[in-house]
């Protein structure tokens, strides 16, 4: 699934392209993805202006700007499939996953794609967006000032879940998934299986340095690209070939010369990879 690299990459890459332009025609070519599609969704979209795209979390957040409909947010979430395709010269033909497109007045196409259909797009007024179901409660996000050692401990608080399980709750950080809670840990040199209320002080500083550093590289890369994951143009991103532990098991561990091996263990029904001669 993609997490905050990669939306992030999507994210810069539609900018240039949508903000600021206005969408002259929106098209929905199914009812549904994983949830069904607002009924209303090429309607309102059509004739209004992209006046931001921002990333909260894993979601994308265009906001749009109507004269009919007023200020509306179309939020999207990539699931473990979607993608977003731009085309600014001629489109090809659509493609049997194209679900939805978006054709701006400068004659860009836009297309959201998605085979597994497991992701979704919600449409609702921009004063809504605080109370919004997927977006209340959302912990920091990791590359803001709001996220840093201190706040990180008050967040993981008196938890007796494991560090790993801990950074995978969106209520701690948003944005952290399975692949780059992996390569944070290893970079703070934190076993996952380590109690995450014991991550305190110059442990959590470490930690919360980590993850966003890890975050940051990805995204100067275009993120991971694993099975499905492309840049709006259609590249892959290249992180994975950075990984030092995540889909290295039995490999030896980069971090001690060789000393260590890297393991695999499954914690809340995901595969963790860690070096236990670097991570305690």
């Amino acid at each position: 699934m993609p997490e905050l690299p990669e939306v992030e990459t999507v994210r810069r890459g539609l900018l240039p392209v949508l903000e600021g332009k206005t969408i002259a025609r929106a098209q929905a070519y199914r009812p549904d993805l994983r949830f069904p599609l607002p009924k209303d969704l090429s309607e309102a979209v059509s004739g209004s202006t992209v006046v931001g795209i921002e990333r909260r979390a894993k979601y994308l957040l265009m906001r749009l700007q109507s004269d009919v409909r007023g200020d509306m947010i179309l939020l999207s979430h990539l699931g473990m499939s979607g993608r977003y395709r731009v085309y600014e010269d001629e489109a090809p033909p659509l493609e049997a996953h194209d679900h939805v497109e978006f054709i701006t007045e400068d004659g860009v196409t836009i297309r959201y794609n998605d085979p597994r259909r497991f992701g979704f797009i919600d449409l609702f007024p921009v004063a809504d967006a605080e109370t919004h179901k997927l977006l209340a409660g959302l912990g920091p996000e990791p590359l803001s000032n709001a996220f840093d050692g201190p706040e990180l401990a008050n967040r993981l608080g008196d938890r007796r879940t494991s560090i790993k399980a801990a950074l995978l709750d969106q209520h701690v950080v948003a944005g952290v998934g399975n692949i780059y809670a992996c390569e944070a840990l290893f970079r703070a040199g934190i076993s996952p299986k380590r109690m995450a209320k014991t991550v305190k002080g110059g442990r959590a500083d470490k930690l919360a340095i980590s993850v966003r550093n890890v975050l940051n590289e990805a995204i100067a890369v275009g993120g991971s690209s694993l099975r499905d994951h492309r840049q709006t143009s259609g590249e892959l991103g290249y992180f994975q070939h950075n990984f030092a532990v995540y889909g290295r098991p039995g490999e030896p561990c980069r971090g001690c010369e060789g000393a260590g091996v890297v393991k695999q263990i499954v914690q809340a029904g995901r595969s963790t990879f860690y070096c236990s001669r670097c991570q305690r």
